[in-house]
């Protein structure tokens, strides 16, 4: 009796976080290079009652038999599909359409995004909204000469510049890092990233290159989150919960029979 309490105990914390989860990706529908995550459940042990019985001359062989003890969560899987794009007209705004991460310098550690969301500070370096330094292809933070007329990033992720005078220059080329395993990639807030003994380590070159993305300069790529699927997954982690509790609550009433046998 003990073991349908546990299991309905189980069902809560799985389905609490299966609610959790679908609840922060709703919540991030709309921000900007935000990649969602999937809940995947996994069966626990189970109890073994009796083993399996080996054929004999007269008899049959049996299977055995097994009481499960309950469920738990195996993994939050990241999903990495492409998000929308959004035009916004704006130079210093870059989509990665593929695959791959812009890197960044955060407090001197280098980080990964898909939010291209970059505008330039004081000193002329390009940043992130929250004050990231974006590096190039060769791990160099991006700054912008002084006197240009205008600038602009190119499908090839170099930023190209036109001078007082109309020449036409290479600023720098944004890199573009890829991982063997973007799924083991660790979420650091800010739609960002970092490296992790199961992601492998970065690859950095340019965009374009050996199965990078390209860039689409005055877009941004929104939220990979599909409402009408997550609004599905919170119904299904709602009655998940609510059976669970079900399953707690009869066992519950079933102790309660048995503790009144003595009366």
């Amino acid at each position: 009796m003990l073991r349908s309490l546990f299991s309905g105990i189980s069902g809560l914390r799985t389905n609490q976080t299966m609610l959790d989860v679908t609840g922060n990706n709703i919540a991030n529908a709309n921000t900007t290079g935000f990649k969602g995550t999937t809940t995947v459940f996994q069966e626990n042990l189970s109890q073994l009652v009796t083993g399996a019985g080996q054929p004999a001359a007269a008899r049959g062989g049996t299977n055995p038999m097994q009481i499960g003890l309950g469920t738990g969560v195996s993994a939050t899987s990241g999903n990495f599909t492409q998000g929308s794009a959004q035009q916004t007209g704006r130079n210093t705004d870059v989509m990665l359409q593929g695959d791959g991460f812009f890197v960044v310098e955060n407090d001197g550690q280098p980080v990964y995004t898909r939010a291209g969301a970059f505008s330039f500070d004081a000193n002329s370096n390009l940043v992130t909204p929250s004050g990231g330094l974006v590096l190039d292809a060769a791990g160099n933070r991006i700054t912008l000469p002084q006197g240009l007329s205008s600038f602009n990033f190119g499908a090839d992720g170099v930023l190209r510049g036109v001078q007082a005078d109309g020449t036409r220059i290479d600023i720098a080329t944004l890199g573009i890092a890829t991982f063997a395993n973007p799924g083991g990639l660790e979420r650091i807030g800010e739609t960002s990233f970092r490296a992790t003994a199961n992601s492998g380590a970065a690859q950095v070159a340019q965009a374009g290159t050996d199965g990078r993305g390209t860039l689409l300069g005055g877009a941004l790529e929104m939220s990979n989150v599909d409402l009408a699927a997550e609004f599905t997954t919170l119904i299904l982690a709602q009655r998940g919960f609510q059976a669970s509790s079900r399953v707690i609550t009869t066992s519950d009433q079933v102790l309660e029979e048995l503790v009144n046998l003595k009366r």
